[in-house]
């Protein structure tokens, strides 16, 4: 319960503050109606999940300006990016899928260099993008929420003595997790908080993948050992995030395709070698290791 207090702690200090990636300014056409608008309190986040004019627009406009010597060997991916974005691809879209690769190699390192365990590699990168698309606080405190749900269900389960069979529990858990989370978009209204109203279904589904390999590590090992797992799978997504809204990386990786693509590469091989033990192993077998 430890991890996931400071999980939570880290979080609000982390994002809580504004980013600089979650400015937006608006400049009116000289040609356009003056029209009186109040200003907002809080900074407008940039999605980079949707295809909105105020991400796609400068993306786009870096590809156009962008000036590219001969195809081969070195310009391939670059003259591919710039036709499918003249031919109608998000460039936001080809900037998170440049990306994707890049956060799987940064969780794969931190676990194989670090020792910092997690729920795989996907589950991490998959939240990542969920921060992304609807904020880090806001997704931290739904996950929360739909952990509770589900943890309660669990114990009702077990005190009622109703014993079913692992799948149709899921489904029972996800049919309460679904009621849960439909209550709490009915009291946003009530709460008038804007980011909460504005989730979709893609946020809830992944955030439900985490609640299920949550549930299935309470069933096989401990309560313990679930939040552990899980306050570590969400550090992997925070510092996952910070590179995915990071712009001048977006920049580097829109612009410079083939380096970052291949560098990944190298790294991942380099990683894939690696067989020492991990930084957390050295500090647990710390005294084993001074007494040779």
């Amino acid at each position: 319960m430890k991890n996931i207090l400071v999980t939570i702690v880290l979080a609000l200090i982390l994002f809580l503050t504004p980013l600089s990636v979650m400015a937006k300014t608006s400049i009116p056409s000289p040609t356009s109606t003056p029209i009186l608008v109040t200003p907002s309190p809080e900074p407008v986040r940039v999605d980079i999940t949707q295809k909105t004019e105020s991400i796609v627009g400068p993306l786009e406009m870096l590809i156009e300006k962008q000036q590219l010597d001969k195809v081969w060997p070195t310009n391939p991916i670059k003259y591919a990016i710039k036709s499918a974005v003249n031919g109608g691809v998000p460039a936001n879209t080809i900037v998170l899928l440049l990306l994707l690769p890049i956060v799987a190699t940064l969780i794969a390192g931190t676990r194989q260099i670090i020792g910092i365990r997690g729920f795989g590699i996907f589950l991490p990168a998959a939240l990542s993008v969920t921060f992304v698309a609807i904020g880090p606080v806001v997704g931290i405190l739904l996950f929360i929420a739909i952990v509770a749900i589900s943890t309660i269900v669990r114990l009702l389960t077990r005190k009622l003595k109703l014993k079913l069979q692992y799948l149709p529990r899921m489904a029972l858990i996800l049919w309460f997790v679904s009621f849960g989370v439909l209550g709490i978009l009915f009291a946003s209204p009530i709460i008038k908080y804007a980011p909460l109203a504005n989730v979709s279904i893609f946020p809830v589904l992944v955030l439900t993948l985490l609640v299920e390999d949550f549930t299935r590590i309470q069933l096989g090992k401990s309560v313990k050992t679930a939040v552990g797992l899980t306050s570590q799978t969400l550090i992997l997504a925070l510092i996952s995030y910070l590179f995915l809204t990071f712009t001048p990386f977006q920049r580097f990786v829109l612009l410079n395709p083939e380096i970052s693509l291949g560098a990944t590469f190298l790294i991942d091989i380099i990683l894939g070698k690696y067989i020492g033990l991990r930084f957390l192993e050295y500090r647990r077998f710390k005294k084993l290791i001074n007494s040779k």
